[in-house]
This record gives C-alpha cells, structure tokens and sequence, in this order.
C-alpha cells in the first residue's frame, strides 16, 4: 500500500510545486479542494468535478456526523462509496462548523456539547470523537480538532483559543495513531489569529508532534486580505519544507496567488461553487456578473478561453436567462464553469512555478482575476 507523503519538487521564490502521494492517487500541489460538505460538491456531478482536474476534494465532518450519520456512511462502505468519489479526500474536524452554525453550545478541555442547528439534538464532540468519525467516513486527510475564534479579538483570547487547539493537536493525534488505517493522515492546525507570537509559538509546538501535514488555520474570519498575507509570512518560516502547508477556507483568486506565493501547497473553499449559485463566473477575464441585463442578448460564451464545456458552448445570454428564471441549470453551469476554472488556475500555477516565471504570473493575473468584468467585456 502507498504511504502517505510529499515530495517537492520546484521551488520559485517561496512558491513550490509538488506531489502528496496517498494509497488513492496523488495530489498534484498546488492544490484547490473543492467543497463537497454534505458528501456532494454543491450543483456539480462527481464525474464534472474529475474532468475538470481536481485531484482531492473536502467532506465536512460536522454535516455528515449529523446528516446522514457517519455510523450510516460507514456501513454503506464509507464516504468514498457512497459518493462515487475515487480519489482522496480530506475531512476538516467539525471544530469551525460547531462553533459557527450550532446553537447552544458549551466549550470545556473535553470538547465541545452543541446543539445540531438541523433538529435541535446534542452532540458531544472531542478530538478523539472528531478522529473516530472521520475514520468512520474513510477520509485519506483528517484534521485536528482545534477552536476557531472570529477575528478581531483580543491577544488573551486568541492565545486560551490556540493553547487549547494545541492540546486538542496532542490528543487528536493519540486517537489518530490508535485507530487509523495505513497510509492515512493527520494534520495540524496553526492558530493564533493575527498575533505573530501566537502564530510562531503554535506553529512550533505542531511541529514538535511530528505530524505528516499543517495547516494554517482562523485566518478569513474577518481579518482582511492584508491581515492573513502577513500571518502567513509570520507562520510558514516555522513549518517543515519538506510537509505539505494548507491554508483552511480560502478564497478568491487573488488570495490563492498570494498564499502560493508565500508557500501554501492546499486550498479550500465553496467560492466556486457559491459564487455560481449566485450567477456569478469566475473567468480568465475576471468576475462576471450573469444578472446583470447587459448579457441579455449577448452571444458569447462565458470564456472563449476556458476549455470547460459550460464556459465554451453556452451563451452569456442563455445562462443570463436561466439565472433570472431561476433555472437549476443556470447554478448548475455556472458552479461547474467555475470549479473548472479553479482547477485550471492551480494548474497556471503549477505550470509557472516548473518554468520559474511564477513572480510574472502574478503580476500578470493576481489584480485582472479578482476584477469585475469590463462594461461592455
């Protein structure tokens, strides 16, 4: 069986290009997840989200323990199966959902007891019941269970937060190593808000545990752009070269540039998806806006340049039409346009940094990808 592990192979500047290798494929870095929360990426049939190059995607460990249970996921032979998914995945803890989306809830050193916000019934959930149910669910990456706080916030509260979340790391991984199969993996999550003490001290007592993997973690909670770039270039100096660096929940087009700029190989986030739903394209010419009457007759496709069937073969008039109608088509087409266009993001990037012209890519595209979509475009 293939172990887990990661090998870099070029770096430009701080950028780098490699590959996870995992007992269900490899994972070419840099890499975007797309999110299948409820073990499905939001519009998006499996097979669309494999033609467009996605090599992992996200399940969510909050959602799926809840609805359908991962008791249920497990018996139907685990969330690989039961979603017609081949290739890895990654399960974040459930730590961000519990503390955002339930109702009543109650943090102590055991975990946190929280009401489901689906039909009011109380959960418990710790590090070690955190690991229990993504094993349960089979995922080939599993996160730690860790507090995510909204930023702004104080230094105390940051740092009660992150020494926490480093407690919980030290268990995780004792329930990891005492229940996981071969060949899967725990990663850490740095914490410490925007405070570059609490970033260095947590990032170096993750490193202490030896784990295969790290992510950076409470960072787009309301920081700003600025704000998690710099906490990134506080934190990555103090993780291992040699381990893949995941950056939790992000983002636009611009923020993935940044991060792989500074050295993040892992991304995730629903924009693609969302933003789809929404009428909204991400396109190599920038933000598209499908609700706007502009595109009422307009013959074009969504980009000539995407090789994307939703992007290239519909017309900018036709998708206009079945968003303002509020065709399922119209969210359908657009979230697969912009999950491919995500993946062929990540693969620029892979393909610049192998050329060492990543630093021209970014100039080139970092400001033209995150813009709204000439008048008249």
């Amino acid at each position: 069986m293939t172990k887990f592990s990661f090998e870099l192979q070029t770096e430009d500047g701080n950028a780098r290009r490699g590959v996870i290798s995992t007992p269900r494929g490899q994972i070419r870095t840099p890499a975007f997840m797309p999110v299948g929360t409820a073990a499905t990426v939001k519009a998006v049939y499996p097979e669309q989200v494999r033609q467009a190059g996605a090599d992992i995607l996200l399940g969510n460990t909050y959602h799926l323990m809840l609805r359908p249970g991962a008791d249920r996921v497990e018996r139907l032979g685990g969330l690989h199966e039961f979603m017609r998914w081949d290739k890895p995945i990654l399960t974040d803890s459930g730590g961000f959902q519990v503390m955002s989306l339930s109702n009543l809830r109650k943090l102590t050193e055991e975990g946190v007891a929280f009401q489901s916000h689906i039909d009011g019934s109380r959960h418990m959930l710790t590090p070690e019941r955190a690991i229990e149910i993504q094993c349960q669910l089979g995922s080939d990456i599993q996160m730690q269970l860790d507090e995510c706080i909204a930023l702004p916030a104080e230094h105390g509260d940051v740092a009660r937060a992150m020494e926490l979340s480093l407690r919980w790391a030290d268990r995780s991984k004792q329930a990891f190593e005492a229940r996981a199969n071969p060949g899967q993996a725990l990663f850490g999550i740095v914490q410490g808000g925007t405070y570059p003490d609490l970033r260095q001290h947590s990032a170096e007592a993750l490193v202490a545990l030896d784990l295969p993997g790290y992510s950076v973690g409470g960072l787009a909670v309301g920081e700003g752009h600025e704000a998690m770039l710099a906490a990134l270039e506080t934190t990555l100096p103090h993780l291992p070269r040699q381990k893949p660096r995941y950056l939790m929940g992000v983002g636009t087009p611009a923020d993935l540039i940044e991060a792989v700029a500074r050295g993040i190989d892992m991304f995730d986030c629903v924009m693609p998806t969302r933003s789809g739903r929404h009428g909204q394209a991400f396109t190599w010419s920038g933000r598209v806006n499908l609700k706007n009457a502009r595109h009422a007759e307009n013959k074009r496709p969504l980009d000539e340049l995407s090789a994307c069937p939703a992007a290239r073969d519909y017309s900018r008039a036709y998708i206009h039409h079945l968003i303002r109608s509020g065709e399922y088509l119209g969210a359908m087409l657009l979230s697969w346009s912009n999950t491919w266009f995500y993946q062929e993001l990540m693969q620029a990037m892979r393909d610049a940094i192998e050329a060492g012209e990543f630093e021209a890519f970014r100039r080139t595209w970092r400001d033209k990808l995150n813009q709204a979509e000439p008048i008249g475009g």
